[in-house]
């Protein structure tokens, strides 16, 4: 399905829709409906059970999403948290390098300084997207925060979270007495970040407000945070940054041990194979469309030793997109905020003072629920279906009566007696059933119940339902006290196993 299409779809099923639409939407920003909101919060619980439920000693906090301009100063962010730009002398339209250079450089232009962007322009003769002009600019490169005026007087400075990261270091030496004094020590973050884009496009997936799910692992180099056991053999789709410098594009499966026998370290690998369990095994992603790219040295963010982008091929986008990264961060943050704060953020061990390295692994919410569109919303021949997994569907279970008139109170409570056993339901009387199969199949809905006359009638068949399953259309006759029990255990997103 193409991006407009599928994003069509999911404005007129109510899952997002561009902010003060009637104002003729505003670039990069976008609000969630009913249904997304249901489903941005599973995939937000799911992320949470899978990650933060991987050890006792992984915890979440919500922070504020306004911060001191000495906390991006110390950070880097000030200096480095820039994207490369490229503008237009005769329309004025400015664009992301990357977007302009996408056909002619589609490795992207990470690690590229202004003057090598613009050699590959004119080398190139690229034209402006927008008028078709040949006089583009590459100026410096363009900060991504949002600043904003604080406090009475106004002469303060403060930024918007450019990343979910920093709530994460800044709180480190309270959690560090709150906890249990243990490393590893796991600090997660869900929230909003907000990041002044160039030129937002590809909807969810550039935009200007939007949110993280982020794990910050503190840990002792000495002691890093876990080992593959029997993981060892888990083949991980890798393309590796020195085999693209050899001209390579194909990715390979290679088993995680001969990624630590490679050089990888092995904590590190643990985590690429735990978040690929997730993608592939939680989400549903097809193995065959995800990949870890890896950053070389010159292309990886400013913080990080090592770094993998989990990248997922999307038909409405045309290619890879990244869902998701794993980030060795060494000891840059803390060490830059002990710096700057003047704060001892090492902390004692058996063998001294430390100062805690991170692993970082970084969820995008957003770009993962389109992602979710994209990879499970299907057509099986009339019917458009989302095969979402049951812990993810934003309406866990429809419920019809049959006639309206006859069958609408036992239905209503029927309802009202899932909702106390904990199973979210909602209630359809419109249209024909087979309509309201199809509007529940394209919500994603896993199953339906249909209330009828022999559920309030005086047969055998008396206080028993039909539930329909949406994947393949089957239908089977159940007590009515017996749906909750039925259907509550496939709505639990999975949490990590010891293996």
């Amino acid at each position: 399905m193409k991006s407009e299409e599928l994003y069509a779809l999911l404005r007129r099923r109510g899952v997002l829709w561009p902010t003060a639409e009637i104002y003729g939407g505003a670039q990069g920003l976008y609000d969630y409906g009913p249904l997304g909101t249901a489903l941005k919060r599973r995939l937000e619980d799911a992320w949470t059970a899978w990650f933060v439920g991987r050890s006792p000693d992984y915890y979440r906090i919500e922070p504020s999403v306004i911060v001191p301009e000495a906390v991006v100063r110390a950070s880097g962010h000030l200096e480095n948290f820039t994207d490369p730009e490229i503008s237009c002398d005769r329309c004025g339209a400015h664009f992301r390098a990357e977007t302009v250079l996408e056909k002619v450089r589609p490795e992207g232009v990470d690690g590229l300084a202004p003057n090598q962007i613009e050699e590959v322009v004119r080398a190139n003769g690229l034209r402006c997207p927008s008028c078709g002009s040949t006089t583009l600019s590459v100026p410096k490169p363009f900060n991504l925060m949002f600043d904003l005026p604080f406090g009475v007087g106004r002469d303060e400075r403060a930024y918007l979270l450019p990343e979910t990261a920093q709530a994460s270091y800044l709180a480190f030496a309270r959690m560090w007495e709150v906890g249990r004094k243990a490393l590893p020590l796991g600090v997660a973050v869900v929230g909003r970040v907000f990041r002044n884009e160039i030129a937002p496009r590809q909807v969810l997936f550039r935009m200007r407000a939007f949110t993280q799910a982020e794990l910050q692992i503190f840990f002792d180099p000495a002691e890093p945070p876990g080992h593959l056991g029997p993981r060892a053999e888990e083949l991980v789709p890798v393309l590796r940054a020195d085999r693209r410098e050899q001209g390579a594009t194909d990715t390979q499966l290679v088993a995680a041990r001969d990624l630590v026998a490679g050089g990888l370290p092995e904590f590190y690998v643990d985590h690429l194979v735990h978040m690929l369990r997730f993608l592939r095994d939680v989400l549903g992603y097809p193995a065959e469309r995800l990949r870890f790219f890896e950053k070389s040295e010159k292309e990886r963010a400013f913080y990080n030793r090592i770094q993998f982008d989990a990248e997922l091929e999307l038909e409405s986008l045309g290619g890879p997109k990244e869902v998701g990264a794993v980030h060795y961060r060494g000891d840059y943050d803390l060490g830059r905020h002990g710096a700057a704060s003047g704060k001892d953020l090492s902390v004692s061990r058996p063998s001294g003072r430390v100062v805690p390295h991170v692993l970082e692994l970084t969820f995008g919410v957003d770009r993962n629920l389109w992602a979710l569109a994209d990879t499970h919303l299907r057509q099986d021949g009339d019917r458009t279906v989302w095969k979402l997994p049951s812990y993810l569907a934003p309406v866990p279970v429809g419920v019809f009566p049959l006639i309206a008139k006859e069958h609408r109170a036992y239905a209503e409570r029927l309802v009202a007696d899932l909702a106390v056993a904990g199973v979210e339901a909602a209630y359809d009387e419109a249209s024909s059933i087979g309509k309201r199969y199809a509007r529940m199949d394209e919500a994603g809905t896993p199953f339906c119940v249909t209330v009828d006359g022999g559920t309030v009638g005086d047969g055998p068949e008396r206080d028993t339902v039909t539930l329909r399953a949406r994947d393949s259309k089957a239908q089977e006759r159940l007590p009515a006290t017996a749906l909750a029990a039925r259907i509550a255990p496939t709505l639990r997103p999975p949490r990590p196993g010891p293996g």
